[in-house]
Formats: C-alpha cells, sequence, structure tokens
C-alpha cells in the first residue's frame, strides 16, 4: 500500500518518484510481481516518515513504466484501476500493507446521460465565467472533459469527469467513495457547486 497526500481516481494516470527505503522496497517487490498496489489517501500525517493515519478507501494502481536509479530510488509511471476497499491493516514492515478488496459499483438509482450531460454542462459554465473574466479563450468542451470511451459506463464516465475538474481532495475522496454511480452524481454535482462558489466569491473580491 501507498499512502499519498491526494485521492487517486480510477483511470488516471500517477507518476512517482521513489526516494524512501520503504517504498523502495515495495516498488521492487512490486516489479518481481503483479506490478500493482494499493493507493489510499492520508486523512493525518504526511507521505514521508510513517506514523499517518488512513482513509479505507483507495484505487489499485498499475506500473506501466520504470526506471530504477540504484539505492532503492525509482521512477514509476502507473495507471490508476480498480476502486478497492481495506479490510484490514497490517504492519508497516517492510512497508504498509493490507487486505484488500475490490469494490466495484453498488446497485442504485439509474444514471442517464442526460444526467452526466447537466454536470457537464454546469462545468462548462464555470471555465467559461473564469475564462470570460481573465478575457481568455477557452479549449473545445472535449478537450476541457474529454469523451466517454466505448462501453464506458456511468460511474466510469463520472470518475473521469472528476479527475478534469478542479475540486479539492475532500471533494475528490466523497467522489471515489460514493458507493454507486447514482451517489457519485451527487457527490460530483456537490463539488462543482463548491468550485462555483468559491470562483464567485475571488471574482467578487477582485
Amino acid at each position: 500500500m501507498f499512502p499519498l497526500e491526494s485521492v487517486r481516481l480510477p483511470g488516471e494516470d500517477l507518476p512517482l518518484r521513489i526516494f524512501e527505503p520503504r517504498y523502495g522496497a515495495l516498488v521492487r517487490d512490486c516489479l518481481a510481481g503483479e506490478a500493482t498496489f494499493g493507493v489510499v489517501l492520508i486523512s493525518a500525517g504526511r507521505e514521508v516518515g510513517g506514523q499517518d493515519v488512513r482513509h479505507n478507501v483507495g484505487t489499485l494502481a498499475r506500473i506501466v513504466a520504470g526506471e530504477e536509479y540504484g539505492e532503492g530510488r525509482y521512477r514509476i509511471e502507473c495507471e490508476m484501476t480498480d476502486r478497492i476497499r481495506v479490510d484490514a491493516w497490517h504492519d508497516d514492515d517492510p512497508y504498509p500493507r493490507a487486505t484488500i478488496s475490490v469494490w466495484p459499483d453498488e446497485p442504485g438509482a439509474n444514471v442517464t446521460g442526460a444526467d452526466i450531460g447537466d454536470v457537464e454542462d454546469r462545468v462548462m459554465d464555470l471555465f467559461e465565467r473564469i475564462a470570460s473574466a481573465q478575457e481568455a479563450q477557452l479549449p473545445p468542451r472535449a478537450t476541457l472533459l474529454g469523451e466517454p470511451e466505448p462501453g464506458e459506463d456511468a460511474g466510469a464516465r463520472l470518475f473521469a469527469l472528476a479527475s478534469r475538474i478542479p475540486i479539492n481532495q475532500a471533494d475528490r475522496y466523497a467522489v471515489l467513495a460514493a458507493p454507486s454511480a447514482a451517489d457519485r452524481l451527487d457527490a460530483l454535482r456537490d463539488a462543482v457547486e463548491t468550485v462555483a462558489a468559491l470562483v464567485e466569491f475571488r471574482l467578487a473580491a477582485e
């Protein structure tokens, strides 16, 4: 397990520079095996030095490229894959370890393309408000928000959309930990409104 001070969502990329001996050992073991490890958000404490407090919902990371610099130091590139829950934490020897379960979306109310489109529209309104205040030209909608992948379900699309919006870590965690796609939609709506209120406050102050 690799506790971080940021939430990583399924579908995102994760570049890491590894210099702590315990995480050098983790990467070495991963590269010798399945090349996967779990990432969870630190709720208190720091990434370096241990003694951190961790959330129990996270994401699996798969190492897709890596380079060793000697003395247990690495630069790795990872893809975030499945959402996970921690069933039990074990001793941090030689590095953080846990028993985990993959956590797919639970059943819930249906999320339609129109529901997601409404959130995307609200996000574009927000981006346009910022661009107008800065007298800037926005990139195309597809560049800013991405486009659904073939066969992508609503839950995965909401993860992808959340990864492109400047929401805070607490809101990112709420999106990640939402049990169903419908719950994730509600969490993302709330996060967008929080950002919108903050933007309006800052623009008014300026």
